[in-house]
């Protein structure tokens, strides 16, 4: 034996045991190795460790007080161990997610529950941002992975897509007259619209889509949350861009219903992001597993 760390183990089982042989039998050696690596560290530290007893040996004073030092790294150690198991096994530990309230509330949420359900020593941190931001917690590191909408362009970023989602406009009751028609962008256009913020992937989609037949959609109302969007359209604020998805439950009532517009709103589709060739811990791993 020639490594540290080695030898110091041996010393610690054999002031802990108070015998060489069962030293040697906790740690799997023979006693010629003990005593060899004993012997070792004692030439190296230049000082008696041990000294022989009726029942086997103990500690000289010198013994003592390197026994004091070792003896907590031991239990760091140990507990470094566990520490390590219970990652891996799920037992305890973080997952810190990034995304957006929507995709949170009205897709993540059911994998979420399900995995707490399953791992709940498993502290769950969630970070909401826009695309972009969520982009730039994953590369500082203060989050695992992200739920985005696509697509997303960068090399140092993994994405896997998982579900597609369709975007559209809805109204309340103040619009009734609408329900059944099918506008163009220009008769939409003479409604108020209402928009999610600038930065979103939802705003950028459906201005890109009015830019490419030739019309610039500016927003009577922007707001910075789903729910808001859905609110406002029920109130009859104006006629909201929102997900399909998301507003089941109000198309179903009726509260909300759809415009029918005379083009085609192409689908979305949202993907899992981690970064590219970069570990991720156990937990992210089984959380993306379920998602996927």
């Amino acid at each position: 034996m020639t490594n540290n760390y080695e030898l110091y183990k041996v010393f610690y089982w054999a002031a802990k045991m108070g015998s060489l042989t069962q030293a040697a039998k906790t740690l799997y050696l023979t006693q010629p190795s003990v005593s060899h690596a004993i012997k070792q560290l004692e030439e190296r530290v230049g000082i008696s460790l041990f000294y022989r007893n009726a029942k086997g040996v103990s500690l000289t004073q010198e013994g003592k007080i390197l026994f004091s030092y070792i003896e907590q790294s031991q239990i760091l150690i140990t507990l470094a161990e566990e520490k390590m198991v219970a990652l891996k096994n799920l037992d305890s530990g973080d997952l810190r997610i990034g995304g957006s309230d929507s995709l949170f509330k009205h897709y993540l949420l059911p994998f979420l529950e399900d995995f707490h359900v399953q791992y709940p020593g498993i502290k769950l941190h969630l970070k909401h941002g826009t695309t972009p931001e969520v982009i730039s917690y994953l590369k500082e590191g203060r989050i695992d992975l992200g739920v985005v909408r696509m697509p997303i362009v960068d090399s140092l970023l993994e994405v896997t897509e998982s579900i597609q989602l369709q975007d559209c406009f809805v109204a309340g009751e103040r619009y009734a007259e609408l329900k059944g028609q099918v506008l163009s962008m220009e008769q939409l256009m003479e409604y108020p619209v209402i928009l999610f913020s600038r930065n979103s992937r939802v705003r950028m989609a459906i201005t890109e889509l009015f830019e490419k037949y030739g019309h610039e959609l500016k927003p009577d109302i922007e707001v910075g949350s789903v729910d808001l969007l859905i609110e406002f359209a029920r109130r009859g604020l104006g006629i909201s861009f929102v997900t399909r998805e998301f507003v089941s439950k109000e198309l179903k009532e009726g509260s909300l219903f759809e415009i029918e517009l005379d083009i085609e709103v192409p689908p979305s589709n949202v993907g899992m992001m981690i970064m590219r060739n970069m570990p991720i811990s156990t937990a992210a791993t089984k959380f993306l597993e379920m998602v996927r």
